[in-house]
């Protein structure tokens, strides 16, 4: 009789073990293998790497075939920019790697050239260079990708060349900045030296790397601010001036503001332009002048001016300094004296027909025409045609209240000049 094997059955409250899934799955080889898109990706990263040194070499052919600017370059700022091409390269295959984290080194990309290739080459012919390298990747899209992953690879791209755009745009900008804040300080410092008049060579070529260009004559106008201006203001004050005349400066002297302007146009009337950018008060237009370096004269008369203009009240502005030439002589101004007597006195003086005399004696009768007439014992018409004639000759009316108070003051410092 042949004994059956009985298996034993498990007591009610033992369990039958369950198989362990995941442990089958893992022991698959299949279930290791990864996805299909997944291994599209890892080729495609693969070859790009692979890739590294072939797209170098295309992107500086094609720079050289479509670039003119590129091309007319010197051999040192073309290597920097192939430094820059090689740069941008490595960091979008070593971003490319890692596409889920932010781009990484973008910034470092620029950085391998020297900062004065910011000067050689211009931010849009940068964003060139940007497209160009670019255009090579994706043109190699389809070398590089593997199959089914060109679109990956072309998004990828175009997503790190908007990064690159973005770190060329923040450079030139740093650069810009830098340039902005040196030129401010050489701005301030030659309006100081003209101020002074000291002039030399090397002002010259200050002078000219600030941009003047020096066609036609040159003015100082000098005012007030209404408070400390800030870098925002003191730039749009910059442009506002460059705007209105062909060559500008700004000098910001504490509270006083100093404004050079030069070129063939109007400058008076530039100069009444910029009026709503000086602070209230008096703002004074010094004499024109040849050439910036002998600006000197303008500005000293202009700073003269602008103590002097409390004393009338009545001024425009802006006024003209040579139009407070008797209150620039009431603070002591040498040169505003030598004015009057030169411009006024000494015609008189060396003039025929008793101009001087009748000046003198119509000023003395309170401006009465008939006083003066009665004084002189001539016809009060013959004062008049005199008086006409002084204005002639000095090219200020005795007639005029102002300008008969300009007059007195010269006839006053002449005879003191001749007593003298």
């Amino acid at each position: 009789m042949v004994s059956q094997r009985r298996h034993p059955t498990p007591s009610a409250g033992a369990s039958t073990p369950a198989r362990d899934h995941d442990s089958d799955v893992s022991d698959n080889p299949a279930s290791k293998r990864p996805a299909p898109a997944q291994r599209a990706g890892i080729e495609t990263l693969r070859r790009v790497r692979d890739g590294n040194g072939l797209l170098p070499a295309a992107a500086m052919r094609r720079l050289d075939e479509d670039l003119d600017w590129y091309r007319a370059l010197p051999a040192e700022d073309r290597s920097s920019v192939g430094l820059v091409a090689q740069a941008g390269i490595t960091a979008f295959v070593t971003w490319f790697s890692d596409p889920s984290s932010p781009p990484h080194g973008v910034g470092e990309i620029f950085a391998a050239a020297p900062p004065e290739l910011t000067r050689s080459i211009s931010l849009q012919h940068t964003l060139q260079l940007v497209r160009v390298l670019v255009d090579v990747v994706e043109g190699h899209s389809d070398q590089l990708a593997a199959p089914g992953a060109e679109r990956d690879l072309r998004e990828a791209v175009l997503r790190y060349s908007r990064e690159v755009a973005f770190s060329a745009a923040e450079v030139y900008a740093r650069a810009a900045e830098s340039r902005g804040a040196w030129d401010a300080r050489l701005e301030a410092l030659v309006v100081d030296a003209l101020v002074r008049g000291d002039v030399d060579d090397s002002l010259r070529s200050r002078v000219a790397a600030l941009g003047w260009v020096g066609r036609g004559q040159t003015l100082v106008m000098v005012g007030t601010t209404t408070s400390p201006l800030d870098d925002v203001r003191t730039a749009d004050l910059r442009r506002a001036t460059r705007r209105a005349a062909e060559d500008a400066l700004v000098g910001i002297q504490g509270d006083r503001l100093v404004v050079f302007l030069g070129g063939e146009g109007d400058l008076a009337a530039a100069a009444v332009s910029l009026l709503p950018k000086f602070g209230p008060g008096p703002v004074v237009i010094g004499p024109t002048v040849q050439h910036v370096v002998d600006s000197a004269r303008s500005a000293r008369a202009a700073f003269s001016g602008l103590i002097a203009a409390p004393a009338w009240e009545q001024a425009p502005r802006p006024v003209q300094a040579d139009d407070l030439l008797p209150e620039r002589v009431l603070i002591g101004d040498a040169t505003a004296r030598r004015m009057l007597v030169a411009q006024a006195y000494v015609p008189l003086a060396a003039s025929t027909g008793s101009l001087l005399e009748t000046l003198s004696a119509y000023l003395g009768a309170g401006r009465s025409l008939e006083a003066a007439a009665r004084t002189l014992y001539v016809h009060p018409n013959t004062v008049r045609y005199r008086l006409r004639r002084v204005a002639d000759v000095t090219g200020w009316d005795p007639l005029d209240p102002r300008e008969s108070y300009v007059l007195q003051t010269a006839l006053a410092l002449g005879r003191l000049g001749s007593d003298g």
